[in-house]
């Protein structure tokens, strides 16, 4: 007889949603059973950020877009040790989720915390920001939703903004002043070696 599954293993395999049709875009109410405003960290990694701003945040729900299973599995253990009920995890690739899983005006807040720069110039065809991928974010935004963008590389920064400024659905506001603004490993890695963080807000219009 096989022994049962723990009790940290059961929450965990909860958190990690299985979409039953990948060409529908998802019910937010039926991935969380609530409704609830909706945020999504594109490329969340490890999860650091997600689970700390979905803790920030109880009343919102939080979905992390992660292609790596073993990325997943790490943000839901960090989610159930730190008691965070409120974040699911969707095991895709980041731009096809955004295109086709995501139903029009569901989404609150989108989070792009340092995408890989594909810092070469013969890769820049590569990088997650560019006209297509916005035009998705548009569409899956609520009205006055919010993109949410950091990197710490100053070119990569540069296209984002020309790539906002070249598009008519979208306009910069200002960051969030909130000192306690959750982290990702990576800029708590850039942060302690004085490397620059560029963050840029944009706003549907």
């Amino acid at each position: 007889m096989s022994e049962a599954a723990s009790p940290e293993r059961t929450a965990q395999e909860e958190l990690e949603f299985l979409p039953e049709n990948y060409f529908t875009p998802l019910d937010p109410v039926a991935v969380f059973s609530r409704s609830a405003p909706l945020e999504v960290d594109v490329g969340c990694g490890e999860g650091a950020f997600t689970v700390a701003i979905a803790a920030k945040n109880p009343a919102h729900n939080f979905l992390g877009i992660e292609r790596l299973l073993g990325r997943v599995r790490k943000v839901c253990r960090r989610a159930v040790r730190a008691g965070v009920a409120n974040v699911r995890l969707l095991r895709l690739e980041s731009s096809y989720s955004v295109r086709h899983l995501l139903a029009p005006g569901s989404v609150a807040v989108f989070h792009i915390m340092f995408p890989d720069p594909w810092p070469k110039r013969k890769h820049h065809r590569r990088r997650l920001i560019n006209r297509e991928f916005l035009d998705a974010v548009r569409d899956a935004l609520q009205p006055r939703g919010e993109l949410r963008l950091t990197t710490d590389d100053a070119d990569y920064f540069e296209w984002m903004q020309a790539a906002a400024a070249a598009h008519e659905g979208f306009a910069p506001g200002p960051w969030p002043d909130d000192p306690e603004y959750p982290q990702t490993d990576f800029e708590k890695r850039f942060r302690a070696i004085g490397k620059p963080i560029h963050r840029l807000l944009l706003r549907k219009v």
